[in-house]
This record gives structure tokens, C-alpha cells and sequence, in this order.
């Protein structure tokens, strides 16, 4: 902005020069004596030369003429200049105002002012900002419904079987496992909490064979009920690096996936792979759709359901620094890659 005012003033105090310049230039070049045409005979001294007062009257009303020009000119170079600064200051609020319904990022103005540009600039970043916080809000809602949904689909089912139970023995245990499922329902709370407040997850030790068997326990009985088995085999003592809610999750919505769409038996087999444990998942069902397979992992595709399960899963697996991958299509088989650690 301070620019274009010293620019303008410059231009204008160029012009001024340039016409009254000009205005002296004509009087040096006028043909024979120009003083001599600037008063009559009568007012002419005796050597034929007008008096003084005529002459600076003469060059005061030439450089009042130049001047005058030179003011018009440069009140209507600054009227455009001013109208241009306007039009883009005015193009600069309409984009503001349109940032609260999260307009895209617009086409940068390119005014050739700097400090519009860097203002355009400036709302341009707190335009994307906006949309990336908007959207990661809407992806932790989308996220936080569908870890939630599990477990409380999992506690409403054991509840429903104490209920309609008189074996105080049945009932025990399967209040001990709802209180199993209240305690990882608040794990998962906490858990996305976490994520929220901090942006990063830290990835301690844990032992998978705990996990396998808590996730056994908690799904043997919907499977039975199906008339399928869970089946868990591979090397024991294996430990990884990644949180117990994020790989019990990863797990669960692989289990999920097969009580839905598998058929037989699940195969969980863990194994040592180098620096990392692989961990597979297979059933005996039909498997995933040649047309959905290359996508499976991207969000909102599914055969049915929610969409969110696996491409969750892939994004835990992920932040625990580790991958989930569609091994084979037909008969299914995932696997959880996660680094190996002690524990």
C-alpha cells in the first residue's frame, strides 16, 4: 500500500516536472521574442522589451497552467488507483465472508500490491486450514461412531444373555465379560480422546497373546452362535509395538468383518518376520469382490455396511507405524504387519 502511494505521488511530481518543463521549453523556442507578444507596445519599455512584472506574470501563469495539469492528471491516475485498491479490497471481504461456509480455496488475485497479495495469501491458508480441520473433525466423528458401535453391540449382547438366563454360573461370567467390554468401551473413549488432544499416538509394548485371548473370549460366542470357531495358532510370546485399544480394534473389526461376510472357520495365526510380527486372518468364505478388492481399504467402499471398518483399521495400523494389507482375495486373508518389540 505504501508502495502504490509513492509511486503515485512520484508519477504525479514526474508529470508536473515534465509539463512545466515543457511550458519553459515552449517560451525558450517560441519564434523570435516571445516576451515581446506577451505585452503590447505600450507596456514595452524603450530598448522594445516588456517589464519585468509582465515576464513573471508570463512564467506564473505558464508553470499555474502545467501545474494545473499536472493536478488533474494526477487526480485521475490516483482516482483509478484507488478504484482498483477498492475493487480489490471489496474481493478480499467477499472471500472472508465466504470462509465460514468453507468456500475452496480461491484463485489468488495476483494484484500486484503487495500487501493485498500477502493478505490473499494469508486467507487463502486459513481457508485450507479451515477445510482440513473441518474434515478431520467430521473423519473423528465418522471414526469415533464406528469404534463405538462394536464394543456396545458386543456389552448389549451379553447383557441380552444374562438376561435370559437363570444359571448363576452363566451370569457370572458374563457379567465378568461385560465389565471387560465396560472397560474397553472407556479404553476406547480414552484412546480417541488422546488422539484429539495431542494429534500423535505413542506406541508402547504390548503382549498379543493378551489381546488374542481377550478378543477370543469376547467373540467365541457370537461365532458359536453362527456355528463357526475362532482358531489361534502361531508362535506364542510375541509382543508389538502399538497400543492395546488400537490393535484390538484393528482385530475386531477384521473379526467383524468375517462374522458378516465369512463363512468356517477364523484363522488367527501370528509369526515372527524379521523386525516385525505378522498377524493373519482367514476364513472359508467367498472372499472379497474382484471389483471392490483394489479398493477395500478406501473409505465409504464396502460391500455393505458403514464403509469405515477396514479403512480404520488401516489408518490404526498405520499410526502404530505398521500397514494392514488384503493378502489374498478369494478365500480372504488379511494380515496386520506391526513391529516387533519385548515384552
Amino acid at each position: 500500500m505504501r508502495r502504490l502511494l509513492v509511486v503515485t505521488v512520484a508519477q504525479a511530481v514526474a508529470i508536473t516536472a515534465v509539463l512545466v518543463g515543457a511550458a519553459v521549453g515552449a517560451l525558450l523556442l517560441w519564434p523570435g521574442d516571445p516576451l515581446k507578444s506577451l505585452a503590447p507596445d505600450s507596456h514595452q519599455d524603450f530598448a522594445g522589451t516588456p517589464p519585468v512584472p509582465v515576464v513573471i506574470a508570463a512564467l506564473v501563469a505558464a508553470v499555474a497552467l502545467a501545474g494545473g495539469l499536472s493536478l488533474g492528471i494526477a487526480a485521475l491516475m490516483a482516482d483509478r488507483r484507488a478504484t482498483r485498491l477498492a475493487h480489490f479490497l471489496a474481493t478480499l471481504g467477499e472471500r472472508a465472508e465466504r470462509l465460514g461456509p468453507g468456500d475452496p480455496r480461491p484463485v489468488p488475485l495476483r494484484s500486484g500490491i503487495e500487501e493485498i497479495d500477502r493478505l490473499d495469501a494469508a486467507l487463502a491458508r486459513g481457508s485450507q486450514q479451515g477445510a482440513k480441520r473441518l474434515a478431520s473433525e467430521r473423519d473423528f466423528a465418522a471414526d469415533a461412531s464406528h469404534q463405538l458401535r462394536t464394543p456396545l453391540t458386543a456389552l448389549l449382547m451379553r447383557l441380552e444373555e444374562i438376561a435370559t438366563t437363570d444359571d448363576l454360573e452363566v451370569v457370572e461370567e458374563e457379567a465378568t465379560i461385560a465389565i471387560g467390554q465396560v472397560e474397553r468401551l472407556s479404553r476406547v473413549v480414552d484412546d480417541l480422546m488422546s488422539r484429539t488432544r495431542s494429534g500423535t499416538e505413542t506406541n508402547p509394548a504390548v503382549s498379543l497373546d493378551s489381546v488374542l485371548a481377550s478378543l477370543q473370549r469376547e467373540w467365541q460366542p457370537a461365532f458359536a452362535g453362527a456355528r463357526r470357531s475362532i482358531h489361534v495358532s502361531g508362535e506364542r510370546g510375541l509382543g508389538v509395538r502399538a497400543t492395546p485399544t488400537a490393535l484390538a480394534q484393528i482385530l475386531t473389526t477384521l473379526l467383524e468383518n468375517s462374522l458378516m461376510h465369512g463363512r468356517g472357520t477364523v484363522e488367527i495365526a501370528a509369526r515372527r518376520a524379521g523386525p516385525s510380527v505378522v498377524i493373519e486372518v482367514a476364513d472359508e468364505g467367498d472372499g472379497v469382490p474382484a471389483a471392490i478388492a483394489p479398493h477395500i481399504f478406501e473409505r465409504s467402499v464396502s460391500s455393505s455396511g458403514s464403509g469405515l471398518g477396514l479403512s480404520l483399521a488401516r489408518d490404526l495400523a498405520e499410526a502404530a507405524g505398521g500397514r494392514l494389507e488384503l493378502v489374498r482375495a478369494t478365500p480372504p486373508l488379511f494380515a496386520v504387519f506391526l513391529s516387533a518389540s519385548a515384552v
